[in-house]
């Protein structure tokens, strides 16, 4: 399995952990468990951000090839 379908399951993931977080938080009605949940929420933010960022950055240096393929 390439390294970019490995980003995209683990993105895959990430999110659907965030849905059930926020399925959660709707129904939680004291502080502790709403700091809990969107703490969670907020460490799977994160990640997916950097994976996104790294799914970027792989695509740069394709793109740059390219164009200079081009040029």
């Amino acid at each position: 399995m390439s390294d970019r379908t490995n980003t995209l399951l683990w993105m895959k993931d990430l999110i659907e952990h965030m849905r059930h977080c926020q399925e959660q938080l709707q129904w939680a009605s004291d502080g502790p468990s709403e700091s809990f949940l969107t703490e969670a929420m907020l460490v799977d933010l994160s990640e997916c951000r950097t994976l996104c960022e790294r799914l970027r950055s792989n695509r740069a240096p394709q793109a740059a090839r390219l164009h200079a393929t081009s040029a």
